[in-house]
């Protein structure tokens, strides 16, 4: 890398830092959603490379084994981090705890300016993912699963919603909202390609048909 191109680089990454901050401070979302899962095209390719297995049993599954909500810093858990992330106008008081803001489910469309009419969804449920392979992980690994921030693994929609997706997978259930499948199917593809967990053959079949036509 040049010493020119390396520059520029660090140039645009503080300009988008401070602009993140920025809009962190003014009690703007940066995002009001999780972090943009790839293209449908490299969804398919990820698809592809996930292990087809049929699901392991539930035994010995606990919620407890993914601990979640975790601190993230200045008083804030995770939950608060994501209702934070994806609403827009977000007042926090002195414990990080959402006081008032402006929140569209993507599942539904549904407008919600109470944060406890919110879940924050694991996409790929902590059931599902123990019987894709997480059962085998350390604590630590799934602890990473259930709070992760970096991939689209966690989302603020309708509670009632999210109550009834439960445990199940694509195959099963999908957002009540159609013109989201795609993006809900290249979402549950990134997260499962990246902690290399395998998908059943319905749930294949089903995210290859809603990726085909994105």
């Amino acid at each position: 890398m040049s010493k020119v191109y390396a520059r520029r680089v660090s140039v645009a990454a503080g300009a988008a830092t401070a602009l993140v901050c920025t809009l962190m401070l003014s009690g703007q979302s940066a995002q009001a959603a999780p972090p943009s899962p790839p293209s449908a095209a490299t969804a398919r390719t990820y698809l592809a490379e996930i292990k087809e297995q049929a699901e392991g049993p539930q035994d010995g599954y606990s919620r407890d084994k993914f601990p979640h909500w975790i601190d993230q810093g200045n008083s804030c858990n995770t939950r608060e981090v994501v209702l934070k992330r994806d609403g827009t106008d977000v007042q926090q008081d002195g414990s990080c705890a959402a006081v008032s803001g402006k929140w569209v489910s993507a599942y539904d469309d549904a407008t919600w300016t109470q944060a406890s009419d919110l879940d924050i969804d694991h996409v790929i449920p902590l059931s599902e993912a123990w019987k894709s392979g997480a059962a085998q992980w350390t604590t630590e690994r799934r602890q990473e699963l259930a709070n992760d921030l970096t991939h689209s693994q966690l989302i603020a929609v309708t509670d009632n919603v999210n109550q009834g997706k439960g445990d199940q997978d694509p195959a099963e259930w999908l957002p009540p909202k159609t013109s989201y499948h795609c993006e809900y199917a290249r979402m549950w593809v990134w997260v499962k390609h990246v902690y290399g967990m395998t998908a059943d053959a319905p749930e294949k079949a089903t995210l290859k048909k809603i990726l085909d036509a994105c």
